[in-house]
């Protein structure tokens, strides 16, 4: 999975240290909704019964880098 130095910071907060990568690779593959935004970074979404929440997950506009993934 290819990811922004930006990902990797985040990575190391406390509120995103534990979602999981399988997570995050199934917002990229099936989401349940995605927006384009003006500068070409992508938002997909997926949900997580784990948690039973949304987790967002922006791509660069080559739509496979990751740049943030959140929980909503």
């Amino acid at each position: 999975m290819k990811v922004t130095t930006y990902f990797r910071f985040t990575r190391t907060r406390p509120d995103r240290v534990d979602i999981n990568q399988r997570w995050i690779e199934a917002a990229i593959a099936t989401p349940i909704a995605q927006v384009v935004q003006s500068d070409g970074r992508i938002r997909r979404w997926v949900y997580v019964p784990e948690r039973a929440r949304y987790l967002g997950v922006v791509l660069l506009a080559d739509g496979e880098t990751v740049h943030n993934a959140f929980f909503d």
